[in-house]
Order: structure tokens, then C-alpha cells, then sequence
């Protein structure tokens, strides 16, 4: 396009007064040259500036050379464009106006006018956006040619003082700056860049299931939402929440929505996201379906990133997160995102206005379409009676829905029904709060289909009381074969709640709905009369014992193949744990603390301590503090807190321990060894390995003396002396200790257990100090191999012996081979570990380009050898099973 005859200053504003007035406030005393900018007409105004418009829709022309009148989408284009040369979301340029003054400038205003749902803007508005993208207001009024290149990294630093480019040297495509920032980096995840992957020529429809055939009374929903996403949003993403009552019919509405639509928009996704890590899997899904590829390239957060940037860089798609529970946890998605739809559900009314384009509130259907929707789901007829038992039932879609169910099942008539109902209000009023009716019949419902199903099978009963108690995911039905009389029995109890909709059943699992197990807790609550024990109190007993009996009596550190046990397990008993007020259970104690050994296994650590916690407590509060159990939960409490990187927390707590034991066990137990062991780890991650060596040597000889001489523990304690050996500056005296451990662990455990890649990865460091380089790389790469298919690419201990590996490769000078090991261990580590753990800082200090030239080498030895220690102290030996965790028995 040609420059343009038109001065690029306040011409292109327009006002109610002639030209040669004051653009601001119609004053001639202080007109303006055409060539005066806005900034400078604002600073010389003293008059009601924030009251003067720029409607696009009436702007004067000037001069007989100006264009025709310019429409409200060439503004909107003009800021659009250069909020996406600089990478900035409409989140960073609104928090930017806002400093600046212009409070009316928020993301949802600056969304509007980018979408030309606002034709007009302030002279004040504009005068503050142009100076935000540090030009003038005319340069951002009018086209310029050549501004519409990218914009390179000089012109960023200039144009936004104080921010960082988050984006690496090497790095291509589009960055992002700002707090939020994000960059696709092809050398920690190789998917390409997310722009490059086009939809599915077809069309994606990621929906959870088919909507449901009788839905009525919803048609004027449906089109208040058809109308709230109607806008174009090319640009700016349109969101809009759809929130009401538990059981309203939210998500119900949002499927039949998308369903309907599917063919309007090229990808339509549903996400589960009432917490953050279904919103990530829910994304990474995304990803997988986008790019298969994606499941052996990137973790589950990288995928779900990579989904986002896909969105970004795609127009018109439709996504829809269900279930939010908190608004926090879709705010900062709804930041990254453009270009696109959001449709929210979720029971929480906490000012979605703020945060979308719009809200609308879903009530209890019309007594009309209630009365429709019970006599299809019933198959019965009579419309007196139909009409009475849904206002009874508040016309709630999923109180209906389940008493339909009821009713065709039972072939009990809708009078009866409601006779029992009204014959049994107290207990259900006194769970709900009394002034929310729909609520209130959702459990009359619940409590008349338990009776019945009582009635027909008393284990159906217990059954739903413990699963009450449990995590609202998949549980193998293997688990509740206890509470019935045969597989058969159990079978049929099973069958009788799914009829019921009570359970969502499959071949092999069992789940229940969070709001049935909320509305049966509420119900156990009630104490029987011949004890104190709650009724809730007895099914989360029931539950816990089911679940010790169900999970693996193993070391879950150092049996593998009972992984994925444990894994489906593990959820169930998080949410036993938190239904739990107090308890004086030791078997919930013992399955409390197995469990957070799994956990430490997977690299989650921090659920791991909050399990040692709880498991402690209990014990002390029931064995007492001088327990040798009571030793043994502090020992593994302290083992989980060095894995954090909080050893100077640990150490007491592991002397605290070792005096227990030795008083209660006497000085030469097992168990004491172990004790011993882990506080000399301890010790060395202080930097005390002096005072570590005695009590290592101490523990080998209490090992070999009680279990053997080729007992795995024994392999343990002479890695972990090695350790304090090699921290001495003693590397010889190390080596024939880990030749020794490496061979009775390959021989007591198997050639690819987790243990032998951890004996495998300490000798080959031992080997590289020795100036044998050349040995020790085929170890790292053995052990490599064992760690990853054993616990998977992204687990710490994968990290640990990518690290390894490029440190000795490094030493041999293969540094482009290193850095792209180090790359890769740095990512896993920052993803599963906490940020300020001391492993992230080794993987950071580990990528310190190593200097060039004579004698270079040796003076970056001391580094990389510092790194090492950091890196490996901790994970050396809280890799393997006593010096990380030990199973609670």
C-alpha cells in the first residue's frame, strides 16, 4: 500500500467540533498543526479529554487526498497486529494500560475492540495504546507497510524495557513476552511447531459420549448459547461459563451444544477440568490426537503446552471445559488462548463476568418439560401424578433422570413413589441446606433408590458406602470381592447400582459420581444407637481394609512389576486419607506409608510426604513416640524430605529415629543399619561425609552380619560407603566397593532391575575419576537403558543418568553430544521436581559452556565435578530402597 497524504496525527480522530478546534476539547486557543500528534494535544488540554470518541463509523475527511471513512475492523486489525509482532497476549497490553493510567482499557474491553464488538474508542484509550506499542497515536491509527515485518529481538528490548524474551538463542517462530511467557523449544520436545500441524481435514470432535436422546425444556438455552458464540473470533478467544446447581443439566447442555455444532468448527474439544491436572491431560489429549506422534516425544505438560500453541495458531475451534471447580484454574488458559471458543461449565457463581465474554445461569427445568422428561424416562403416562412428583423433586434434570430410572426398574407406579418420599424428608432435609429446594430433592432421590436397592440387595449397600469413600476414578472390581459371598453375588450388586445409574460400570472397573458419593458420606453420618462409630466412620474402615488387602505386600520401591498396581491405586487411597478426620488405624498407617514409597518411586515427592505425615501421625499417636514402628515412619518421613532437597530437615528426624531404635531393637537389629545408613546419606548431602564413613561401616557390618554377606542390603551399604569414600577425595578405595555391590544385586535382583542401573551409573563415575573414560561409557549407557524401561523417559532417576552420561561424555570432549543429554535431563527435571530443588540448579549449572583454549579443561574440572556432587549425592542412593524409602510392615 502506498504512504498515505494524510498527516498520521489526530486526523483520523473524530469529533463533534470543526477541525481547527482542539481535538480534545473544542477549545481554538490551542488548535493544532495537522502534523501535532495526540500525545502532544493531550498534554497541552486541560478540558473533559476521557468524554471525546473515535467512532469509526462517522470519521471525517480532511482532506480531498484521505482514503474513504476507516470502519472500527481497521483499527481493530492495526492493534491486533502489533500485539502479535511483539508476541503480547491482550492480557499484557491491558495490564500495561491499566499502569499507565487507563483503567477502562481491561483484557475484555481490549477482546471487544480487537473483535469489533466495540466500534469506538477514547482519544485517551488511543493516545495510551499508541504508547504502550511506544509509536505514535497516527502510526497506530493508520497502515503502515513497514511495520508489518516481524519484529526482530532489538526492536523488543527497545520497545518493552524491563522484559525478557522468553525464548532461547536458537529457537524459531513466534515468541511470546510478558509474565505469561511461553517458547516451543525443538531441542527438549521434537513435535515442530504447533502452527505447522493443520485440523484434521474432516474435522476433530473430542466429545465424552453421545448426548443423550431425551433432552428437552433447553431450547432456549441452547440458543442463548448458539448466540453467545455466534461472534467471530478470529483473534480474540470468545469465552462464556455456563454455571448452576450440582445436577442441573450443565454439561449435559454444553454436549448437546457441541454435538449440534460439531460441523461449524474444525476442532471441537472437551476437557474435564475440575482441577489443574485434568485441564493439563485434557490438553495433552489434545496434543495426542493432533499429533500421535506426541506420546513418545513429549510429556504429558509438554503435550498440553504444545496444545495451547496449537490453539493459538488455529482459528475458530470450540473448546469446552467441564467441571471447573475453581476459576483460578482456567484463568491462565483463558490468557494464552485466541482466536477461538470456550464454552465453561461449572456449579460455581464466582463472577465469570470478569473473566469472559458472558455468562449464563442454567435453572431447574419448567415444570412443563419436567413433567415430559419423567414420563419418557419412566414409560409410565399419568401426567397429574408426573407433574407432582417433579415439582416434588424440584425439577432437577438428574433427580428426574434417576427416579425414571427408579420407576421403569421397579415398575413402581409415580403415586407410590411419591407417597414414600413424603414419608421420609427428616434425614434427607438435614444433609442439604434447608432453603435450596432442587437440592434438597436430589437426596430424597438418592435416599428412596438406597432404599429400594436395600431392599433388593443388602451388598449393593455396602458397596456404595465404600465406594463413597473412594477416589470418584476407575477401582478394578477385584477390589470389593470381599464384601459379597461369591464373584457372582458381587456381580449382581454391581449390576443392580448401574441400572440404577448409581455406578458407571465396565468388564473390569467401577466409578462413582462425586456428587452420589458426597450426597452417601453425608448420609453415613448419622451414628448407629448401640455405638459411637458413625456409620461413615465403619465404611471408611471397610474401605481401608479392602484397599491394604488389594494392594501389593511388596517392597513397592524395589518390586516393579507391581507398578501399575499400585498406580491404579494409589488415588483411592489419597481420598481415603482426606475422608479421614482422625484415625487411630495402624493398617491405614502401614497402606499410608507403602503408598507414599510408591509415590517416591514415580518421582511425585511431594505427595509422598504428605503420606509420611499422615502415616506418622498416626502411628505416634497410637503405638506412642518411642515405638520402634514410630522410628521407622520418622526415618522415612527424613528420607522423603532429602529427596526434596531438605536435608537439613531431615537429619534430626533420622538421629531422632536411630536413638529409637537402637533402645527398642538393640544396637545390632537390621533395622538400626538401615537408620544408620540413611543418616549417613543425610550427612554427606550436609557435607559432613567425614562423620558419615563410621556410621556406614558400622551399618555393612550389622547387615552382612544379620542377613548375609550377598543380601541386596548389603549391596546397599556398600554403595552408599562408596559414596562417602569418593566425597573424601578416596575414589580407589570406592571402586571394588560398587564391583562388589553391582554383582550381588544383578545376581539377588535381576540384570534389569532399577537397582543394577543405579550401581551401574555410580561405577561408571567412579571409572571417569579413575581417567577411565572410555570404560564407564558403555555402563551409562546400560544403565540408561534399564532406568528408562523401567520407570519410563520422564522420571528423575531418567534425568539422573542422562546427566551422568554427558558429564562423562563432556570429559572426552563430545560436548554437542552432552549438551543435548543435559538439555533433556534439565526439562524432566524442571517438570517433575520442584524448581528450587537442588538437582534443577546441578541441570542448569551442568549446560555452563565449557571453556576453550590451554589448560581450559582443568580449570572447568572443579565445576563439573561440583555438579556432579550436587546432582548425584541425592540421588546415588535415594535411588535404591533403603536409602530413599523403606515399606512400612
Amino acid at each position: 500500500m502506498p504512504p498515505r497524504a494524510l498527516a498520521r496525527a489526530a486526523y483520523n480522530v473524530h469529533s463533534t467540533t470543526p477541525p481547527s478546534h482542539c481535538s480534545f476539547c473544542s477549545s481554538q486557543e490551542h488548535s493544532a498543526p495537522l502534523q501535532s500528534s495526540m500525545l502532544a494535544l493531550r498534554d497541552r488540554c486541560n478540558a473533559g479529554r476521557r468524554s471525546t470518541l473515535v467512532r469509526w463509523s462517522a470519521v471525517e475527511q480532511l482532506d480531498a487526498s484521505s482514503e474513504p471513512p476507516r470502519q472500527a475492523a481497521v483499527l481493530a486489525a492495526n492493534i491486533r497486529k502489533h500485539r502479535q509482532q511483539r508476541g503480547w497476549s491482550a492480557r499484557y497490553v491491558a495490564e500495561r494500560c491499566v499502569a499507565a493510567g487507563m483503567a477502562s482499557l481491561t483484557r475484555s474491553t481490549l477482546a471487544k475492540i480487537e473483535s469489533g464488538v466495540r466500534d469506538f474508542v477514547t482519544v485517551d484509550e488511543a493516545a495510551a495504546l499508541a504508547n504502550v506499542f511506544g509509536m505514535t497515536p497516527g502510526e497506530l491509527l493508520g497502515e503502515h507497510p513497514q511495520d508489518s515485518g516481524k519484529v526482530t529481538g532489538a526492536d523488543l528490548d527497545a520497545r518493552t524495557t524491563g522484559r525478557e524474551t522468553a525464548v532461547p538463542h536458537r529457537a524459531q517462530g513466534v515468541v511470546q513476552t510478558g509474565d505469561r511467557a511461553q517458547a516451543f523449544v525443538a531441542d527438549t520436545v521434537a513435535l515442530g511447531w504447533p502452527s505447522a500441524v493443520p485440523a484434521p481435514a474432516g474435522g476433530l470432535a473430542g466429545l465424552p459420549k453421545p448426548p443423550v436422546r431425551s433432552f428437552v425444556g433447553r431450547d432456549e438455552q441452547l440458543a442463548e448459547l448458539d448466540h453467545l458464540l455466534a461472534a467471530g473470533a478470529e483473534t480474540v478467544v470468545q469465552a462464556r461459563a455456563v454455571h448452576g446447581l450440582g445436577g442441573v443439566g450443565k454439561s449435559e447442555l454444553a454436549l448437546q451444544f457441541a454435538h449440534a455444532r460439531r460441523a461449524d468448527f474444525p476442532v471441537v474439544w472437551w476437557v474435564i477440568a475440575n482441577h489443574p491436572e485434568a485441564i493439563e491431560s485434557g490438553l495433552a489429549e489434545l496434543t495426542f490426537r493432533l499429533h500421535p506422534d506426541a506420546r513418545v516425544a513429549a510429556t504429558e505438560e509438554q503435550a498440553a503446552s504444545w496444545a495451547v500453541g496449537w490453539l493459538q495458531s488455529h482459528p475458530g475451534w470450540l473448546l469446552v471445559l467441564d467441571n471447573v471447580e475453581h476459576r483460578g484454574d482456567v484463568e491462565p488458559l483463558l490468557a494464552d488462548l485466541s482466536g477461538g471458543h470456550v464454552l465453561i461449565t461449572t456449579r460455581r457463581d464466582v463472577g465469570w463476568e470478569d473473566i469472559t465474554d458472558g455468562s449464563l445461569r442454567l435453572e431447574v427445568l419448567g415444570s412443563a418439560a419436567a413433567v415430559t422428561l419423567l414420563q419418557r424416562l419412566s414409560g409410565q403416562h399419568d401426567a397429574a401424578s408426573a407433574e407432582v412428583l417433579a415439582t416434588e423433586l424440584g425439577c432437577l434434570p438428574l433427580a428426574l433422570e434417576q427416579a425414571g430410572a427408579y420407576l421403569r426398574e421397579t415398575r413402581t407406579g409415580m403415586a407410590a413413589y411419591l407417597q414414600r418420599l413424603r414419608q421420609d424428608p427428616a434425614r434427607m432435609l438435614a444433609a442439604v441446606p434447608v432453603d435450596s429446594n432442587a437440592e434438597r430433592a436430589v437426596a430424597r432421590v438418592w435416599t428412596i433408590t438406597l432404599a429400594q436397592i436395600a431392599a433388593r440387595n443388602p451388598t449393593a449397600v455396602t458397596v456404595l458406602n465404600v465406594l463413597s469413600c473412594l477416589a470418584p476414578d476407575d477401582l478394578p472390581r477385584d477390589v470389593l470381592t470381599p464384601l459379597a459371598t461369591s464373584a457372582t453375588d458381587l456381580d449382581q450388586a454391581l449390576g443392580l447400582l448401574a441400572s440404577y445409574s448409581m455406578v458407571t460400570l465396565t468388564s473390569s472397573t467401577v466409578t462413582m459420581h462425586r456428587l452420589v458419593q458426597a450426597s452417601i458420606r453425608a448420609e453415613l453420618q448419622a451414628a448407629p444407637e448401640d455405638t459411637t462409630d458413625t456409620f461413615l466412620e465403619e465404611a471408611l474402615r471397610q474401605a481401608g481394609q479392602l484397599l491394604s488387602r488389594a494392594a501389593p505386600h511388596s517392597n513397592p520401591q524395589t518390586t516393579v512389576e507391581d507398578w501399575p498396581r499400585w498406580a491404579i491405586l494409589s488415588p483411592h487411597v489419597t481420598a481415603l486419607a482426606t475422608h479421614y478426620a482422625t484415625s487411630s488405624d495402624i493398617e491405614l498407617a502401614n497402606l499410608l506409608g507403602n503408598t507414599a514409597v510408591f509415590e517416591s518411586t514415580q518421582g511425585r515427592f511431594l505427595r509422598a510426604l504428605d503420606h509420611q505425615r499422615r502415616a506418622l501421625a498416626i502411628i505416634e499417636a497410637t503405638l506412642g513416640p518411642d515405638h520402634a514402628v514410630t522410628a521407622l515412619g520418622l526415618d522415612n518421613l527424613a528420607s522423603t524430605l532429602a529427596d526434596l532437597g531438605r536435608a537439613d530437615e531431615a537429619e534430626p528426624l533420622q538421629r531422632r529415629a536411630l536413638a529409637i531404635g537402637e533402645a527398642g531393637l538393640g544396637p545390632d537389629h537390621p533395622q538400626v543399619a538401615t537408620g544408620l545408613d540413611n543418616l549417613a546419606i543425610t550427612l554427606n548431602d550436609l557435607g559432613m561425609a567425614q562423620d558419615a564413613e563410621p556410621l556406614q561401616r558400622r551399618a555393612l557390618a550389622i547387615t552382612e552380619a544379620a542377613l548375609g554377606s550377598t543380601h541386596p542390603q548389603v549391596a546397599i551399604r556398600l554403595n552408599n560407603l562408596a559414596l562417602s569414600l569418593r566425597n573424601l577425595g578416596r575414589i580407589a578405595e570406592a571402586e571394588p566397593l560398587q564391583r562388589r555391590a553391582l554383582a550381588i544385586t544383578e545376581v539377588a535382583l535381576s540384570p534389569d532391575h532399577p537397582d543394577v542401573a543405579t550401581w551401574l551409573d555410580n561405577l561408571a563415575i567412579t571409572l571417569n575419576d579413575l581417567g577411565m573414560a572410555q570404560d564407564a561409557e558403555p555402563l551409562q549407557q546400560r544403565a540408561l537403558a534399564i532406568t528408562e524401561a523401567a520407570l519410563g523417559p520422564y522420571h528423575p532417576h531418567t534425568a539422573t543418568r542422562l546427566n551422568n552420561l554427558a558429564l562423562s561424555l563432556r570429559d572426552r570432549g563430545r560436548e554437542v553430544d552432552a549438551e543435548s543429554l543435559h538439555r533433556r535431563a534439565l526439562a524432566i527435571t524442571e517438570t517433575v521436581l520442584d524448581l528450587n530443588h537442588p538437582d534443577t540448579a546441578a541441570r542448569l549449572s551442568s549446560l555452563t559452556p565449557i571453556p576453550r583454549g590451554q589448560g581450559a579443561a582443568m580449570k572447568a574440572q572443579p565445576l563439573h565435578r561440583r555438579v556432579l556432587a550436587v546432582t548425584t549425592a541425592m540421588m546415588w542412593s535415594r535411588d535404591t530402597p533403603q536409602s530413599s524409602q523403606e515399606a512400612v510392615t
